[in-house]
């Protein structure tokens, strides 16, 4: 996981996971068992010694009835309210498996969240469905290049400047996919919490 200076969003991050898991009463096995992720691997990412992918971000959120964008957003408020998101400091993550960079564009627990993202060429990142189910609402809209979103079973395909409003009971979850060979899309997301 990388951050710009201006937050250690990786061991915010740690902290928020550990956090979560700890106000449920949960043990490392008890998550581990609702989110399908090893022991291991939560330790480690609890401890920050591992970068967690946007998938396995997926499956830990969903677990704790958290939407990926609001752990992220928990955890980037940890580092203290602000009603300005200046440009040098909002917090930037980048999927270690991928290369998916997300950069959250809002103050912390503004609504709607705010959330800037550039998927590098031929790149597919997918989110099962529970960690969409605490969403009211959440549009997409790409600033460059092309995307396909995956909804279960259909695909939107949209360029620069299309906007695709999603459908949060989609039973298989979501997947983002750039169809491009060599540019970037970049895009940004715009969430309501219920």
């Amino acid at each position: 996981m990388s951050t710009n200076a201006a937050a250690p969003l990786d061991m915010l991050l740690a902290q928020r996971i550990r956090h979560e898991r700890e106000a449920r009463g949960w043990s490392i096995a008890d998550l581990a068992a609702a989110s399908g992720v090893s022991r291991a691997m939560i330790s480690k990412v609890e401890r920050a010694e591992a970068s967690p992918t946007a998938a396995l971000l997926g499956r830990l959120s969903g677990a704790l009835h958290l939407t990926v964008s609001t752990l992220l957003a928990r955890a980037e408020a940890d580092a203290g309210p602000s009603r300005i998101a200046r440009a040098d400091a909002q917090p930037l993550w980048t999927d270690p498996d991928t290369g998916y960079r997300r950069r959250a564009l809002s103050p912390p627990g503004a609504e709607p969240e705010l959330v800037e993202v550039e998927l590098p060429p031929g790149t597919r990142v997918a989110y099962p469905a529970a960690s969409f189910a605490f969403l009211r609402g959440q549009v997409v809209w790409v600033i460059a290049g092309r995307l396909a979103v995956e909804e279960g079973a259909d695909e939107a395909l949209l360029q620069a400047g299309d906007s695709l409003a999603f459908d949060l009971e989609a039973p298989k979850g979501h997947a983002f996919r750039n169809p491009s060979r060599g540019k970037p899309c970049r895009y940004v997301v715009a969430l309501s919490r219920r």
